[in-house]
């Protein structure tokens, strides 16, 4: 079975960078940050994102639970395609949980959360 993380990526992930998420079927689009450090990888499949906030990205998955998001991360510290410098967007779905394990499991790393995005990827596509 093909991994949908690599190591390249997961190095990227690791880094200390801004997160954007887009709700892509949202209309209008809605976008939220995050740091890239602060998402929890599961299972080569799944990660965690800590919500603070994401209230516009939680109300397009309350109207829509099969509502895609795209997720773009990025770093000038690792070799890209044309030089310094490799991003990526993952592609998924997910829901906002406020509790049970995962939550518990960020809740201890992150006291200021209310939610935890789940986010199931469909795929992770590198950019530069």
């Amino acid at each position: 079975m093909t991994k949908i993380m690599n190591e390249d990526f997961l190095d990227v992930l690791q880094d200390k960078g801004p997160a954007t998420i887009v709700s892509i079927n949202g209309n209008p689009a809605s976008v939220v940050n995050t740091w890239s450090q602060y998402i929890n990888v599961v299972a080569d499949e799944k990660i965690l994102i800590p919500a603070a906030g994401m209230h516009s990205i939680e109300q397009d998955f309350e109207k829509d639970p099969k509502h895609e998001l795209t997720i773009a991360i990025g770093s000038y510290n690792y070799q890209g395609t044309a030089g310094m410098g490799r991003g990526y967007h993952i592609h998924g779905s997910g829901q906002f949980v406020n509790e049970g394990a995962y939550f518990d499991q960020m809740k201890a790393q992150f006291d200021w959360i209310r939610a935890v995005l789940v986010v199931k990827i469909h795929d992770v596509e590198q950019k530069i």
